[in-house]
C-alpha cells in the first residue's frame, strides 16, 4: 500500500466575521489525512472560474446564393452577396415608433455634442464640390441633381465655403451651359407627344436654367455687402462681382443676362471707384467690342442711360466714355437722332448692291431640292445664334438712339464732370449725327461757349485778392477748345454737299472765338499739360474742384493737352480750300505773334499747321512776308473781336525774323520751311 504524503500545515489568519469567504479561496478547518482532503473537495465551487472565461465562438460564414456572371471582357466571376449588419437583421424586431424615438436621440446628440472644426468643414465642403464638379463635367445630364446641391453648398454660413461655391458653379456653367438661349416650356410643349431622348433633354435643360437663375440671384445678392466694416462680406462681393463679369463674357446668349448686367450697373453707379469699380467697367467695354450680336450692346447702354438718368448724371466720367467701345462706331452707316434713325436711300442701296445675274434654268426637281436645302441651311443658321445683317443694325439703330438721348440730355443739364466726355463722344460720333440733329447740338454748344464767356468776365470783376487769370481759365478754355472741336468734327461727318439745300452750315461762331482766344491761350503755362500730368495741386482752388481733377486723372478718353486741342481747332479751321483769304492772313498773323511766347513743342507744332496752310493758301497770303508788296490800307488792329476788321493785309509777319534766332534749331529749322515754301510760290 502506497503512503499517502503528509499534509502540510499552514498558519492561516482566521477570518473576521465582516468579510465575506468563498469556499474555493479559503479552507476553515484542514483535517488531516485522506479524508479531509475529500472533505475539502466537495466545497469547492469548481464551475466557477470557467463561467466567467469567454467564449471563442467561430461565426458561420454564410452561404452565398447568388449565380455566377460574365464580364464583358469575357471572365466569369462569382458574385459576393452583400453583407447585412446584426442591426439590420433584427431591425423587424423594433416598432416604427422606437426607430423614430432613437433619430431623434440620435439629433439631440449631434446637436449637444462636440461642434466641428471649421477647418474641418471646409475641407469637408472642398472634397463634396469636386465631387459634384466632376459628375457635371462627366455627364451632366444623367447628375442633373448635382446642379441643387452646388447650390445647397454655397448657402452656407461659413463666408469661405460661399467664395468657393460660387468660384466652383462659375466653372461648372461655363462648361455645361450650351451655345443657344433656353426658353421656357408652355403649356402645349408638355402636351404634345415626344421622344425618350428629347423629355430627357427637356428636363435636364429646365434644371440647369433653374439651378442657374439661383445662381445669379445669389451673385446679386452677394455682391451688395451690408455692412461696408465686414471684411469678409466685402471680400465675398469681390468674388462674386468677378463671377459676374466672367459669366457674361464667357455665356452673354443665355438666360438671365439682364440679372448679370443689373450687378455690374449697380457697381458702376457708386461714387467710390475701387477695384470692383475697374473690373466692372473693363467688362463693358470688352462685351461692347466683342458683341457681334447687338442685343447685349442695347441692354447694357438701356440699363446703364437708365442708371444715369437716375442718378441725374452724378457719375463718373469713365462710366460714359464706355460708349465709346461699341462697335457701331464702325459697323453702323445710317444717321441716327434721339428720335429716329433714316433709312438707306436708293442710291445707297445701288452702291452695295450685287449685280443681277442670268437666271437658271433648273428642274421642277432641282428647284424642290435647292428650297429644302435652303431649310435646312435656315435652321442651321437659328441653331447656331447666328444673326443677319438686318437685325443687327435694327440693334445697333435703337442702341445708337439711346446714346445720343444721354449725350444730349447731358448737354441740357450742363453737368460739368461729364462735359468733355459728352463734347469728345460727340465728336467720335459725327459721322452718324442725322442734320436734325446736327443743328440742336451746334445751338447746345454756342450756349456752352456763351457761359464760359459770361463766367470768365465775372471772375474779372473779383476783388484783387484772387490770383490774376488769363481771359479764361483753364478748365474753361479746355471746354471751350472743345466745343470748337466738337463743332468742325461734325460739319467733317456730314455730307456738305447734300446738307448745304437744307442746313446753313455757318460755324463763323466757333471761328471767331478761336480767334479771339490765340492770344489767352499762347501765355498759359499748363498749355502742354494733360490730366495725367504730374504737377502740384493748385492751392487756390476748393475741395470740390480738386476732387473733380483727380476723377479727370482717373478718365482715359479726354486726355488730349491744350495745345493738341488747339491744334487740332485750328486745322480744321484752316485747311479746306474755301476758306477765305481774309480770315487765313489773320489767322497766321495771330499764329505768328502767338509762336513768340508758346513752349517749344507747341511751336514746333504750330509751325508745321502753319507751313501746311501756306502750302494751300500760299497765293492768297504771300504779301504777308514782303513789306513791299502790302495790299491793305490803314493800320492793323490785333485786339480786335472780329478778325474782318482787323485788316491783316496792312501788316507783316516781322515775327519770322525773330523765330530764326530761337533757342530751340527744330523752331529755327520750321522758319527756314518756311522762307523755302515762299521762294517756291515766287
Amino acid at each position: 500500500m502506497v503512503a499517502v504524503p503528509a499534509v502540510k500545515r499552514r498558519k492561516l489568519t482566521p477570518p473576521t466575521s465582516d468579510e465575506k469567504t468563498s469556499p474555493s479561496t479559503l479552507i476553515e478547518n484542514i483535517p488531516s489525512g485522506r479524508s479531509g482532503f475529500f472533505d475539502r473537495a466537495s466545497k469547492w465551487n469548481l464551475e466557477q472560474d470557467y463561467e466567467r472565461k469567454p467564449r471563442n465562438q467561430k461565426r458561420r460564414e454564410k452561404e452565398n446564393t447568388r449565380l455566377p456572371i460574365k464580364t464583358v471582357e469575357g471572365r466569369v466571376e462569382q458574385l459576393q452577396s452583400p453583407d447585412t449588419p446584426e442591426d439590420d437583421r433584427d431591425s423587424f424586431l423594433t416598432s416604427e415608433d422606437e426607430s423614430n424615438d432613437a433619430a431623434v436621440v440620435q439629433q439631440q446628440v449631434g446637436e449637444h455634442g462636440k461642434e466641428v472644426p471649421l477647418q474641418q468643414k471646409i475641407i469637408e465642403a472642398k472634397e463634396a464640390l469636386a465631387r459634384h464638379a466632376n459628375l457635371l463635367n462627366e455627364n451632366p445630364e444623367e447628375h442633373a441633381g448635382a446642379f441643387k446641391a452646388l447650390g445647397q453648398i454655397t448657402a452656407s454660413s461659413v463666408p469661405v465655403i460661399k467664395r468657393l461655391g460660387l468660384v466652383t458653379q462659375l466653372a461648372v456653367y461655363k462648361d455645361v451651359i450650351p451655345g443657344y438661349r433656353i426658353r421656357p416650356l408652355g403649356e402645349n410643349d408638355s402636351l404634345e407627344k415626344i421622344s425618350k431622348e428629347v423629355r430627357r433633354l427637356r428636363s435636364f435643360e429646365q434644371s440647369l436654367v433653374s439651378s442657374y437663375q439661383a445662381y445669379v440671384k445669389e451673385l446679386s445678392k452677394c455682391a451688395k455687402p451690408k455692412k461696408a466694416s465686414d471684411e469678409a462680406a466685402a471680400s465675398t462681393a469681390q468674388v462674386a462681382t468677378s463671377c459676374a463679369c466672367a459669366l457674361l463674357l464667357a455665356v452673354p446668349h443665355f438666360n438671365s443676362r439682364e440679372q448679370l448686367l443689373k450687378i455690374l450697373v449697380d457697381r458702376l453707379s457708386e461714387k467710390k471707384i475701387d477695384s470692383n469699380f475697374i473690373k466692372c467697367r473693363e467688362t463693358l467695354e470688352t462685351l461692347f467690342r466683342d458683341d457681334e450680336d447687338g442685343t447685349p450692346s442695347l441692354d447694357a447702354v438701356n440699363l446703364l442711360t437708365k442708371m444715369m438718368k437716375a442718378r441725374d448724371y452724378n457719375v463718373d466720367e469713365s462710366v460714359l466714355n464706355i460708349f465709346l467701345h461699341l462697335r457701331l462706331l464702325s459697323e453702323f452707316s445710317s444717321k441716327a437722332s434721339q428720335n429716329q434713325v433714316d433709312k438707306l436711300t436708293a442710291v445707297d442701296r445701288a452702291v452695295g448692291k450685287k449685280p443681277k445675274q442670268k437666271r437658271e434654268f433648273r428642274t421642277k426637281k432641282q428647284r424642290k431640292m435647292l428650297k429644302d436645302q435652303k431649310a435646312v441651311e435656315k435652321e442651321f443658321k437659328e441653331a447656331d445664334a447666328i444673326v443677319g445683317h438686318e437685325e443687327r443694325d435694327r440693334m445697333q439703330a435703337e442702341t445708337l438712339k439711346l446714346v445720343f438721348v444721354a449725350y444730349f440730355r447731358i448737354l441740357k443739364s450742363r453737368s460739368p464732370r461729364l462735359m468733355g466726355a459728352v463734347l469728345e463722344g460727340l465728336a467720335e460720333y459725327a459721322h452718324l449725327i442725322n442734320q436734325d440733329f446736327f443743328g440742336d447740338i451746334l445751338e447746345a454748344l454756342k450756349d456752352l461757349i456763351n457761359e464760359a464767356e459770361a463766367l470768365s468776365t465775372s471772375t474779372e470783376d473779383i476783388s484783387d485778392e484772387t490770383p490774376p487769370q488769363t481771359a479764361l481759365s483753364i478748365p474753361q478754355t479746355r471746354a471751350t477748345l472743345l466745343c470748337i472741336n466738337t463743332a468742325f468734327a461734325l460739319l467733317v461727318g456730314q455730307d456738305v454737299s447734300k446738307a448745304a439745300s437744307s442746313l446753313s452750315l455757318d460755324l463763323s461762331f466757333f471761328t471767331t472765338h478761336l480767334y479771339k482766344s490765340l492770344y489767352s491761350l499762347a501765355l498759359d503755362p499748363n498749355v502742354e499739360f494733360s490730366v495725367k500730368s504730374l504737377h502740384l495741386p493748385d492751392p487756390h482752388l476748393s475741395n470740390t474742384d480738386q476732387n473733380d481733377s483727380q476723377s479727370a486723372k482717373n478718365a482715359k478718353v479726354n486726355l488730349r493737352t491744350t495745345a493738341s486741342l488747339l491744334h487740332s481747332a485750328l486745322g480744321s479751321a484752316l485747311t479746306p480750300r474755301s476758306t477765305p483769304p481774309l480770315r487765313v492772313a489773320a489767322f497766321t498773323k495771330q499764329l505768328y505773334t502767338s509762336l513768340l511766347h508758346t513752349p517749344e513743342k507747341s511751336s514746333v507744332a504750330l509751325l508745321a499747321l502753319s507751313n501746311q496752310v501756306l502750302k494751300l493758301h500760299g497765293r492768297k497770303t504771300a504779301s504777308l512776308w514782303n513789306t513791299e508788296e502790302r495790299k491793305g490800307d490803314g493800320f492793323f488792329d490785333p485786339l480786335k473781336a472780329e478778325m474782318e476788321g482787323s485788316n491783316p493785309f496792312a501788316s507783316t509777319i516781322w515775327e519770322g525774323e525773330l523765330l530764326k534766332l530761337h533757342f530751340a534749331k527744330r523752331v529755327r529749322d520750321g522758319v527756314g520751311e518756311c522762307d523755302r515754301i515762299l521762294k517756291g510760290l515766287g
